[in-house]
């Protein structure tokens, strides 16, 4: 990051957004691991009836690393924006720092996650909250803002000419 950018202030409200994220997956990922059968968040395996889980190990791994893991990597990453060029190979956005394109998939994952949660188990107050959650993360990685500090602006005649 150049010396003389500023961080906008929408980028603070992305970066609070992705640590609530964090802290919730990390914490709901690391109980589902720590016991499959649901007893430390007071959960029955009777809530995976009719999903492709007989245990909450798989879901637990996926909440702690996916959701939880992931997020906190893009929290740092937002901050620092490293300049590494792998994570560019699953960047749809060329030419725009990966990690915005990453918080964009993060919360699409999120609101996908809890899209399916809310299919195969029971309603839960916290498929409300983190499905607002996901959506705020969407909303604020496209605030004008975020787009041109992490390189839209500097290449949106290249992402509308852009081939194929």
């Amino acid at each position: 990051m150049k010396s003389d950018e500023k961080r906008p202030a929408s980028l603070f409200l992305l970066l609070f957004l992705l640590i609530v994220q964090a802290i919730g997956a990390i914490g709901g990922g690391l109980s589902l691991v720590l016991s499959p059968s649901g007893e430390i968040m007071h959960m029955s395996t009777s809530m995976l009836k009719g999903s492709p889980f007989e245990s909450f190990l798989v879901p637990g791994i996926i909440l702690l690393m996916v959701l939880g893991v992931f997020p906190a990597f893009i929290a740092w990453a937002l901050m620092i924006r490293p300049g590494w060029r792998w994570p560019g190979a699953i960047n749809v956005y060329k030419g725009i720092h990966w990690v915005w394109t990453f918080s964009l998939y993060l919360g699409i994952m999120l609101a996908t996650w809890i899209y399916i949660e809310i299919v195969f188990i029971p309603f839960d107050i916290l498929q409300t909250i983190f499905g607002l959650v996901g959506m705020a993360i969407i909303i604020a990685t496209l605030l004008p803002a975020n787009m041109v500090y992490f390189g839209w602006k500097k290449n949106i005649q290249s992402q509308i000419n852009r081939p194929g």
